[in-house]
């Protein structure tokens, strides 16, 4: 009966992923004037299915009945924010069944797109502006979009950005559907570049960490194995990500051997592996993938 309840619970608190765009790293050939601009905020995606919030991974968030109270009965796509520097502690409020109230009081949902909507994203600013003006709550906050004249400009925007303690920025193409998935209409500006890896092991550490997690042993989605010693706070080395979790790590370039540069931990990835991967997983779990296995052997 307890396995049952289990399993019943975890079926109500899952939900099948959203389809929602994903970013590209801006390379610098981007005319700008194509894109808007909107700083990119550290905190958990959250999607409005227009009956509830759920996470990219398809996880259900239990956010109290007040915070999402007058919400649309149509999506929206958003980040779940705090404060700067505060992406664990968002992460574990938004991630907690049945979460204090006056942790949600310091959250705010940061809306930057209207999957359904039929217009370009140049006719969607303004109607999330509008969204998010009828909903009139002071905790849902249409994030800004601005325009930029030239690579300067752009320069100037991420700094001020990196200065308020933010990741970067995010470029979207005025002209772009709402299409799921990666391509150029939506790109990410970092001064740093980052990706995931599955830890698949973990070195001890040495000297002052003696006793503690010294490095992470990963292996990225395309088969590059490495380690990360440093990004870790000695809690995290403490209790460090266990095999089989997936990382979010940053990096500076590669070496000649294809391998990052300066990989340092970022976070654990909550939602787990990649769209990527997932979507590869799925599809390796199909039937017609099993069958065409069986006759390729």
């Amino acid at each position: 009966m307890t396995l049952l309840l289990l399993i019943i619970t975890a079926m109500a608190h899952a939900a099948a992923p959203p389809q929602v765009t994903l970013a590209k790293s801006y390379d610098g050939s981007t005319e700008l004037a194509d894109y808007w601009v909107s700083e990119k905020y550290d905190g958990v995606r959250g999607y409005w299915t227009g009956e509830r919030l759920i996470t990219r991974g398809g996880s259900v968030i239990d956010a109290p009945e007040w915070f999402t109270a007058g919400w649309p009965d149509t999506p929206l796509d958003g980040e779940l924010w705090r404060d700067y520097g505060e992406f664990a502690r968002v992460s574990g409020i938004v991630r907690t069944r049945d979460a204090d109230d006056d942790d949600w009081r310091d959250v705010s949902y940061r809306v930057f797109d209207l999957p359904e909507h039929a217009g370009s994203f140049d006719a969607r600013v303004p109607a999330i502006r509008d969204t998010v003006a009828a909903i009139d709550q002071p905790w849902v906050v249409a994030i800004r979009q601005f325009r930029v004249e030239d690579a300067a400009a752009l320069d100037d925007a991420l700094n001020r950005a990196l200065a308020r303690g933010g990741e970067g920025l995010i470029l979207h193409r005025g002209a772009a559907d709402y299409v799921a998935g990666r391509s150029d209409d939506l790109l990410k500006l970092k001064p740093y570049a980052d990706a995931e890896a599955r830890v698949i092991g973990s070195n001890p550490g040495q000297g002052r960490l003696d006793g503690l997690m010294g490095s992470l042993e990963v292996r990225t989605p395309d088969g590059r194995e490495f380690a990360v010693g440093s990004g870790f706070s000695d809690a995290q080395r403490t209790e460090p990500p266990p095999i089989g979790a997936w990382i979010t790590y940053r990096y500076n370039g590669e070496t000649a051997t294809g391998l990052p540069r300066f990989a340092r931990f970022l976070r654990r990835r909550p939602d787990g592996p990649p769209p990527e991967v997932e979507a590869r997983n799925v599809r390796d779990r199909s039937p017609g993938a099993n069958n065409s296995a069986q006759r390729h052997r």
